[in-house]
């Protein structure tokens, strides 16, 4: 697995200070964030994560080809250049998990953390440490929750308070951790509609714990397709659009996301479309696709509005495109390097 955190360094700054008495092991674009419940006291005074000799969490990244050799807790920093980091649910340092308290959770911090450095996903060592933060249930293996699109899941506890699970069941989910990160590669082809006053048709998705977005219209591409056999299905579907003009391919991305409890890792192409105006008027349910309704959006309000879009420089690409027109190439609107 070759990651871009492979190119980043200790020196990187972390998204927020901490009193923690074990440091984050922290770096942008890292394919993965184990994050523990909080520092025991063993932790605390070598001031490294899983420090208890009775840990097995060394010897489970080892074991389940997270690292090349098995790891000392002195060596945490060794795994960035791995892809890899740790973080807690908890600064405060406790006997026991028992000890915490509700507001010792913060997870403010954690999507801090998704936002600025932008993992892969997040993996919670151990149930306490999802429910502590999230206060659901919490089952393990991956989770259809996500940080602003970054996956969650959820491993045993390697505690060894949690000694009475088998290490051979624990190993197994280490695995399929490490197998889960791994993403579905996904094509996806897109539609810039605009109509005859520059105005732009975004559908709004939102899933299923309440975050919306706004996306242009589009999907996944099905097997023995071309870019415009998918468009031209995707906008009968979606929107009720037959025989459209399909316009120059004017912008591509790659990113990595989790949807439906899996990574994708989904290459993106948009061409434009232009209407003189056009009637919205799906021909599927779109409900189970996320999609709850549209707008023709100027780019003025497009601008103006505190609302989330894919991309989230949707306003400062379509400024360019409508003033600088169809550009040469395609411009490469990613949001954020994926690992």
């Amino acid at each position: 697995m070759c990651h871009a955190a492979a190119r980043v360094r200790r020196s990187e700054p972390e998204p927020a200070d901490s009193a923690s008495d074990v440091p984050d092991v922290l770096a942008p674009g890292l394919a993965c964030v184990f994050c523990g419940i909080n520092p025991g006291r063993v932790s605390a005074a070598a001031a490294a994560h899983f420090a208890n000799p009775r840990n097995d969490f060394w010897r489970l990244l080892h074991d389940g080809g997270f690292t090349p050799r098995l790891f000392s807790p002195s060596e945490q920093f060794e795994l960035l250049a791995l892809g890899y980091g740790i973080t807690n649910a908890a600064f405060r340092t406790t006997p026991g998990s028992g000890d915490l308290r509700r507001r010792d959770f913060d997870l403010e911090r954690l999507e801090r953390i998704a936002l600025e450095l932008r993992p892969r996903a997040f993996a919670f060592v151990g149930k306490e440490a999802y429910r502590g933060l999230f206060g659901d249930r919490a089952e393990l293996g991956p989770h259809l929750r996500t940080i602003d699109g970054i996956g969650l899941f959820v491993l045993p506890s390697t505690s060894p308070a949690n000694a009475a699970v088998p290490y051979g069941e624990h190993l197994r989910w280490f695995r399929a951790l490490r197998e889960w990160l791994e993403p579905v590669p996904r094509t996806s082809i897109r539609a810039l509609v605009l109509d005859a006053d520059d105005r732009l048709l975004l559908l709004r998705f939102e899933n299923a714990f309440g975050r919306s977005w706004w996306a242009t219209p589009g999907g996944g591409a099905e097997a023995g397709e071309d870019d415009e056999q998918t468009l031209r299905r995707e906008l009968i579907e979606e929107v009720g659009l037959h025989e459209p003009d399909i316009g120059p391919l004017v912008w591509r991305r790659v990113q990595v996301f989790a949807w439906g409890g899996v990574l994708y890792r989904q290459t993106e192409r948009c061409h434009v479309v232009r209407v003189e105006s056009h009637e919205v008027a799906p021909t599927i349910d779109l409900l189970p696709e996320g999609v709850h309704g549209h707008r023709w959006w100027s780019l003025d309000e497009i601008e103006a509005s505190d609302e989330t879009f894919a991309p989230r420089a949707l306003a400062r690409h379509l400024r360019a495109l409508l003033d600088g027109g169809i550009p040469a190439e395609p411009v490469d609107v990613a949001d954020y390097q994926q690992p």
